[in-house]
C-alpha cells in the first residue's frame, strides 16, 4: 500500500475530507493556545495546519509520517513544526513530551495499532489527552461507492477488508488497553461538494492507498466498468457526499 504521492493528488482524493474532519478532532481534544501537540501520521499536513492555527506557536507543534513526500509537504505547510519521517509504533520523542497527541485517519493503517496507541500515550504527559479518528468506511459515501464499483467487476477484490478503527468501539478499546481513560467518543460527520462526476472520478482513478492499489489490479476495460458503475449512482452536475468517522479522546 502506498501513500507516496504529491499533496495535490492526495488532497483531491481525501484531503478535501480531512480539512473538514480535522477541526472537529482538534475541538474534541480541546487543543488550545500554547499547547505542545503531536500529529501522528501527519500526511501532507491537513491536521498539522489546524493544530498550528489553534496552538498559535508552531514551534510547539510536531508531526511524523512514514511517507517522504508527505513529510516534505507537511514541512512546507508548517515550516516551524518539528516534522519527522517515521512510524507511530516507534515515536522518536521522549516520555511526556506533549500535552496532546492526535492521529487523524491513521489507526487502520498502522502495522500494530495497539503499539501505536501505546506510543501515543507514552509521549503524552500525565493529564494530557490522546485523540484519534478513523472512517466508518461503509458510511463514507465516496469510499463505499468506489468499493462497490470495484466489487461489481471483481467480487474477489476488496480494497477495504476489515480494518481497525472502522467500528464504533475499536478506538476506545485500544485506548483503554493502553491504560488511558476514555473521556469522549462517538461519530463525526463531514460533507464534501463535488463540481461534477469528473471531480470525483479523476481523483479516484489515481487514488493513493487501498482504492488505488485495487484499481491498478484491474484491466483498462474493468476500470471503465467501474467508472460506468459510479456514474450511474450519481446525479449529473454538482452533488454532495457525506462521510462519518468514529473518534475517541482519552486522558493519560
Amino acid at each position: 500500500m502506498t501513500f507516496e504521492v504529491s499533496r495535490d493528488r492526495y488532497d483531491r482524493f481525501m484531503g478535501r475530507y480531512t480539512e473538514r474532519l480535522a477541526p472537529q478532532l482538534v475541538d474534541a481534544a480541546e487543543v488550545g493556545a500554547g499547547m505542545r501537540v503531536l500529529d501522528v501520521g501527519c500526511g501532507p499536513g491537513g491536521l498539522t495546519e489546524v493544530i498550528a492555527d489553534r496552538v498559535g506557536v508552531t514551534g510547539r507543534v510536531a508531526g511524523i509520517d512514514p511517507s517522504p513526500p508527505f513529510v516534505a509537504a507537511c514541512r512546507a505547510a508548517v515550516p516551524a513544526a518539528d516534522v519527522r519521517e517515521g512510524t507511530a509504533e516507534h515515536l522518536p520523542w521522549p516520555d511526556d513530551a506533549f500535552q496532546v497527541t492526535l492521529s487523524c485517519l491513521v489507526i487502520g493503517f498502522m502495522q500494530d495499532p495497539a503499539r501505536g496507541v501505546a506510543e501515543m500515550a507514552r509521549v503524552t504527559e500525565p493529564g494530557g489527552r490522546v485523540g484519534a479518528c478513523f472512517w466508518d468506511v461503509p458510511r463514507h459515501r465516496m469510499l463505499a461507492l468506489a468499493q462497490q464499483g470495484i466489487a461489481s467487476v471483481r467480487p474477489d477484490l476488496d480494497p477495504h477488508p476489515p480494518m481497525v478503527g472502522t467500528a464504533r468501539d475499536d478506538i476506545p478499546s485500544l485506548m483503554t488497553a493502553a491504560g488511558l481513560s476514555v473521556e469522549d467518543a462517538g461519530e463525526l460527520e463531514v460533507r464534501v461538494d463535488y463540481a461534477d462526476f469528473s471531480d470525483l472520478w479523476e481523483p479516484i482513478s489515481r487514488a493513493p492507498g487501498p482504492i488505488g492499489d485495487a484499481l491498478v489490479q484491474l484491466s483498462v476495460a474493468e476500470q471503465v466498468q467501474v467508472e460506468r458503475y459510479l456514474r450511474a449512482q450519481l446525479p449529473v452536475g454538482p452533488f454532495e457526499l457525506s462521510a462519518f468517522a468514529w473518534y475517541a479522546v482519552a486522558r493519560v
